[in-house]
């Protein structure tokens, strides 16, 4: 009887992790896709056009996308910490998050609590200094686009923005760029080589963080599957999501 009874329970538990885990990737989806409906205030491009005028409308588009891709980053990312590759999507976050009430009210529908705004701070280009925040960046980015995070072309949208839009304070990631001098020094400051960021090794065995290897975001995802709520902070710019 005894037997019985956990073999019984030991089922059901097996039976309940089956329907729990499409559930919450159900649940995760809908978050993705509110997040691609959201309407952001215009108010918040045109802030951005004021920093860079140069920008033109369809370019400004590009940054709202970027941002887009940034907020279902951090919802990929759980509460793992997600540095924030632009400088241009960066400036499009602080602006909309002046806009207190709808920004805390797309926070507590989507993340299912506050996301903090970590200000950025400059990296160093060398590998073993780069925090892994900037790496998760990079593997969610790539998730997005269907693409394995060993690949560097095309590079992922919100990494290639700040060079593409000529953003005079942006990030510039290029790639095998300790190969290129030309290109070093005329990005001084703010260029990184993607080499640095992807998995070289292809993202197999310990290159991935275990607990978001395959865990249901295409080929590549790096889904949460805790209904995570944001990101935690560390020492790199980007999403936090304390304050409970």
């Amino acid at each position: 009887m005894i037997i019985l009874i956990v073999a019984g329970i030991f089922i059901t538990a097996v039976g309940l992790t089956f329907l729990i885990r499409p559930f919450r990737r159900y649940q995760q989806q809908k978050r993705l896709d509110r997040i691609d409906d959201y309407r952001f205030h215009p108010a918040i491009l045109r802030k951005v056009h004021k920093r860079y005028p140069h920008l033109l409308e369809e370019q400004l588009a590009l940054v709202e996308i970027a941002l887009r891709d940034y907020f279902k980053m951090c919802l990929l990312a759980g509460r793992r910490a997600v540095a924030m590759p632009s400088q241009a999507v960066d400036v499009a976050w602080h602006e909309f998050i002046l806009f207190t009430r709808s920004y805390e009210e797309f926070c507590q529908q989507n993340f299912g609590r506050f996301l903090h705004h970590t200000p950025t701070e400059a990296m160093t280009n060398a590998a073993e200094t780069v925090p892994d925040s900037i790496r998760r960046a990079w593997r969610l980015a790539c998730a997005l686009n269907e693409q394995h995070p060993a690949i560097t072309h095309p590079t992922p949208l919100i990494f290639a923005l700040d060079l593409q839009l000529a953003i005079p304070d942006g990030f510039r990631y290029l790639p095998n760029c300790k190969q290129n001098p030309d290109a070093q020094g005329q990005y001084s400051g703010n260029s990184y080589c993607t080499s640095d960021i992807h998995c070289s090794s292809g993202c197999s065995g310990d290159s991935w963080d275990n607990s978001e290897r395959n865990s249901g975001f295409g080929d590549y995802g790096i889904g949460s599957d805790n209904g995570g709520s944001g990101c935690s902070g560390d020492s790199s710019g980007g999403c936090s999501g304390g304050g409970d």
